[in-house]
């Protein structure tokens, strides 16, 4: 039987006429039936029969009464959950003793998920869908396709998503580096016939001065949909620092420009009353979050900020759990974690990280 179907055919209709021909063979039911599923719950487009190249015939089955069958190939287009936006496709590869002995073989089509190159390791991830412990696991007669697809489609998503974060933190610390370049940079001519700087002397300046024994440690970031979380953490032994601190935050202008900036709480204990106070600073909840943080860890003597910049995607419930994990990785970097019940308050500013 020859199933080569015309070429100039819509490739909905071309795939439907291509499987009710495999539905004459007892053989190839199974496969027949499993792209009729394919393409009720992905659509009637997003599957085709797969060209090799412009003006090739579609791939078909040269006899399906012989034993030595070729291999029948579609094409499958399918968009990323969470970025419908950007699409990938994938080459479905059936060897003719599937179901029965052989599983399946994918291979991402696509040279690009969006506007990023594919990796090596990437394309051979998901050559090895059905044969690598980290895939989908195959049995013999077992159908597998749409489960192969959904792991391809978790992986690239997986994948696009930290080429995305990536990409937020490098310019993220590109601009951190401009900022501070330009900072270091002083003006050529005064700015004495500005008529705003004889305003400016009468203003009492801003003290943004971090007090001597004051060393702020500052945590990796935590980045997640293009919005990015930072934590920082110092030691205070008395409560009059807290708004030194948070004014030297401010004053820089990476840090200023955030959507949420100085999300803080703190603990400070002076003599025998214990001072504590937390500041949402606009993301409602965050800082008795926070406060809940130190009270449940029992920390003394520390005030912890976090800095969120808004990536344009709104996180839900996710945005108070990165805060968390934010506020903890700069305790624990500083070394407060690490007190004993004699020692609470002291923390250490231990080796790793940024320190100011």
């Amino acid at each position: 039987m020859d199933t080569e179907v015309p070429t100039d055919s819509d490739p909905a209709t071309e795939l439907r006429d291509f499987v009710a021909k495999l539905m004459q063979s007892s053989d190839l039911e199974s496969v027949a039936s499993e792209i009729d599923v394919l393409q009720s719950i992905y659509g009637d487009h997003a599957i085709h029969l797969y060209r090799s190249s412009p003006g090739s015939p579609r791939s078909g089955i040269p006899n399906h009464s012989s034993s030595a069958l070729g291999a029948i190939r579609y094409e499958v287009s399918l968009n990323l959950p969470s970025h419908e936006d950007i699409s990938i496709r994938i080459l479905v590869s059936i060897p003719p003793t599937y179901p029965a002995s052989s599983p399946p073989q994918l291979q991402l089509l696509s040279r690009y998920i969006g506007a990023f190159g594919v990796d090596s390791s990437l394309f051979g991830s998901i050559l090895r869908t059905f044969i690598s412990i980290s895939g989908v696991e195959w049995t013999p007669e077992s159908v597998c396709v749409f489960d192969g697809l959904q792991n391809v489609l978790e992986r690239c998503e997986a994948w696009y998503e930290d080429k995305l974060n990536r990409e937020t933190a490098g310019e993220l610390l590109r601009e951190d580096a401009h900022t501070r370049n330009h900072a270091l940079v002083e003006p050529d001519e005064p700015f004495a016939s500005s008529p705003i700087v004889a305003d400016e002397k009468d203003r009492v300046p801003l003290d943004t001065a971090l007090p001597d024994n004051i060393k702020i440690v500052e945590a990796e970031a935590i980045v997640d949909r293009k919005s990015v979380f930072v934590g920082r953490a110092c030691r205070i032994s008395d409560p009059s620092q807290v708004p030194l601190v948070l004014n030297h935050l401010m004053s820089e202008r990476q840090i200023s420009r955030a959507a949420h900036p100085i999300i803080n709480a703190w603990r400070c204990q002076v003599g025998s009353v214990l001072h504590q106070d937390n500041d949402d600073d606009g993301e409602t909840a965050a800082g008795s979050r926070l406060a809940h943080l130190l009270s449940i860890l029992e920390i003394n003597n520390v005030l912890v900020v976090v800095t969120r910049w808004f990536g344009g995607i709104h996180l839900g419930p996710d945005r108070f759990k990165h805060i968390n994990h934010a506020a903890r990785n700069a305790l624990e970097l500083g070394g407060f974690l690490d007190q004993t019940d004699e020692s609470r308050g002291g923390g250490r500013n231990a080796g790793k990280g940024r320190k100011r």
